[in-house]
């Protein structure tokens, strides 16, 4: 790969606009699931995996309490529905109402979001 060639795919990466929406931890073996929001659907994964895997999770300690129970194996990480929205007070009303109903379809327990 050329200098340029690499030069435009760091700037196309650092420019992309992150995925915003609601997700949801489930835990197969149980059938729990925990609802959220995120400004960046990718990056809350992974802070939620890695203080999952280290302990340190304080925002919903029954998926804590579940994580260490049956095991990283035994969960998933769903993108429920991305959310698109110029308007930032729309953004953070339209999070909210897709969160909670995505709660109540999933009988779905919270979780910060972020």
């Amino acid at each position: 790969m050329d200098k340029s060639r690499r030069k435009e795919l760091v700037q196309a990466y650092t420019e992309r606009k992150p995925a915003t929406g609601v997700f949801a931890v489930k835990c197969a073996p149980t059938g729990d699931a925990w609802v959220g929001w995120s400004k960046s659907l990718d990056k809350r994964q992974n802070g939620l995996w890695f203080q999952l895997r280290t302990g340190t999770l304080l925002e919903a300690p029954d998926l804590a309490v579940a994580w260490k129970a049956h095991g990283e194996d035994a969960f998933t990480y769903e993108i429920l529905e991305e959310i698109s929205e110029e308007d930032p007070h729309k953004l953070g009303r339209l999070l909210e109402e897709h969160m909670l109903d995505w709660r109540a379809k999933l009988n779905g327990k919270p979780i910060a979001s972020r």
